[in-house]
């Protein structure tokens, strides 16, 4: 009993420390000019919002201000709209810290953490469509409306074997724009909007089956080992205490799952 209580105390002792301040080296990797760039992105409407002030709101706009806080420094927000310019970006070593789907391509150029929100990548197809689940569309003939660079594209790339991909520029619902011009067999996106879509518009429907599970991480610039390993910390203690399940009941997102500890 006695060990459990000192387990407990120590566990405790060690978030207050990590709460307290950041270690002198993560804040120069992570915040290298004075002020923590991070990257938000409109495009997915899951983890970023514009609030009414026209400032971003969300889970990633305030696990951002939280880190800002523990290291100390500015905070300034870079706002995208497809997680493709995300990736651009902080290649060119234009952002400290970024809010993307963990994909084995892009952990060549990023340091990511374990995820910590999970949600589903599926397909939107026409109400009459002979389509009913996933397997069903990769075959030949097939073409998919997907946002160029997105975690689904990424995905489907590497896993699709018959199906033909068509990509647009990214963004909010450029991928159903071109599955409606070009009068596509099914356009790929993250599940909530659309879900979204399809309630307003009664010729389409969301397949029930997901494709994917997409992995939502942060993650900073390849090298900045000292900064990683803070980021790792953090997010394992952001998911483990709460704050990111009451970030994203405050977004009104119920559908997004917290990713568990370590994965």
């Amino acid at each position: 009993m006695i060990r459990m209580i000192l387990a407990a105390a120590l566990l405790v002792s060690a978030h207050a420390a990590f709460a307290q301040g950041a270690p002198s080296d993560a804040v120069k990797e992570l915040a290298p000019t004075g002020k923590l760039r991070a990257a938000i992105n409109y495009g997915n409407g899951v983890l970023a919002q514009k609030g009414p002030d026209g400032e971003p709101r969300g889970v990633s706009a305030d696990l951002s201000r939280e880190l800002a806080r523990r290291l100390g420094v500015p905070l300034e927000f870079v706002t995208f709209t497809a997680a493709g310019k995300v990736f651009e970006a902080v290649k060119a070593n234009a952002l400290d810290v970024i809010f993307i789907a963990f994909e084995p391509v892009r952990a060549a150029e990023v340091e990511f953490t374990p995820p910590y929100v999970l949600i589903e990548g599926t397909y939107m197809v026409l109400k009459d469509s002979l389509l009913r689940e996933p397997a069903d569309v990769d075959r030949p003939g097939t073409r998919i409306s997907v946002g160029e660079n997105s975690a689904y594209d990424l995905f489907l790339t590497r896993t699709l074997k018959h199906a033909t991909l068509l990509r647009t520029a990214g963004g909010c619902c450029k991928n159903i724009d071109l599955f409606r011009a070009e009068k596509l067999d099914a356009v790929a996106g993250v599940k909530q909007p659309l879900v979204e879509y399809a309630k307003q518009h009664s010729d389409v429907r969301v397949m029930e089956k997901s494709f994917q599970q997409i992995r939502q991480a942060m993650g900073t610039p390849k090298g900045r080992t000292a900064g990683a390993a803070y980021l790792r910390t953090f997010i394992e203690e952001m998911k483990a205490n709460g704050f990111v399940a009451d970030a994203l009941k405050r977004s009104n997102q119920p559908d997004a799952q917290v990713a568990p500890a370590g994965g």
